[in-house]
């Protein structure tokens, strides 16, 4: 699934190519949605925004196309009516004079009226987002103290999205290792400096993804794993989808878990449980 700020970067392509601009066409392919295409179309798109994992497509007559990718939906953005040749379903396209935007595979898509968003059940439980520079470390730091919070497993915690929104699950492996926190612990077993080491990473690690898509490792250790040669999936990393292969820092082989369903990896060594 898409993370935070692999959506805030779909946004900001989208917001590219139709933000500003008319929306000569709008498309549904699901026939419940169909009644909006000429309320829309014709209609300035006068924003494209990410909230979490979700993305917002506000138009001038106060209407917004809110659309959450889930496991397998794709944005894509073309030119205009050059549509890709794929296999997978198209659910949604905003036409203008320049541009196409695409998306595809996604199902959970609707049409809100301003006043509608504050409600919506995705978007009104939504807890501070990672990527809004007006959101600080403490703040951070206060989430994961605070009652509702502190009793729960870390590993359920950080994929929680009315805990933090954007974290998603790479991110949640590589905040622990960052952190140097073991998976297994709650915000109510940690100390005070790993509580702070876990704000500085959710935040940092978040921003940093968004600005080199994707990549979380150290930037300078990084450089350096390119200039020797090492591929993107082997150097993008601290711990998240290096089973087997030696800690950055230390050396020892990382571990692949599980928990929630998903995938976990971790170092035994940096990431001590007591």
């Amino acid at each position: 699934m898409p993370e935070g700020p692999e959506i805030k970067r779909a946004a900001d392509e989208l917001a590219a190519a139709i933000a500003g601009r008319t929306a000569t066409e709008v498309f549904f392919a699901f026939d419940h949605l169909k009644p909006y295409q000429p309320q829309l179309s014709g209609q300035r798109v006068q924003s494209v925004e990410a909230r979490g994992k979700a993305m917002l497509v506000r138009f001038a007559n106060g209407l917004n196309i809110y659309s959450h990718n889930q496991l397998y939906g794709r944005w894509m953005v073309r030119p205009a009516y050059d549509f890709p040749q794929t296999n997978r379903q198209l659910r949604l396209a905003i036409h203008n004079s320049a541009h196409s935007a695409l998306l595809y595979s996604a199902s959970d898509i609707a049409v809100l009226a301003d006043e509608q968003l504050s409600a919506h059940p995705y978007l009104s439980r939504l807890g501070p987002n990672l990527l809004d520079p007006a959101v600080t470390a403490l703040q951070v730091a206060a989430r994961f103290s605070a009652p509702q919070f502190a009793r729960r497993r870390l590993t359920s915690l950080l994929l929680d999205q009315q805990f933090l929104a954007g974290l998603g699950n790479y991110l949640r492996s590589e905040v622990l290792f960052v952190a140097r926190v073991h998976p297994a612990l709650r915000p109510a077993d940690c100390t005070p400096a790993q509580i702070s080491r876990l704000a500085e990473a959710a935040l940092s690690l978040t921003r940093q993804s968004y600005r080199t898509g994707g990549i979380t490792n150290n930037l300078q250790q990084v450089e350096q794993l390119r200039q020797a040669g090492v591929s993107r999936d082997r150097y993008r990393f601290w711990v998240f989808n290096r089973a087997d292969e030696p800690c950055w820092v230390c050396g020892t082989p990382i571990i692949k878990d599980k928990a929630g369903g998903r995938r976990l990896y971790f170092c035994p060594v940096c990431q001590r449980q007591n």
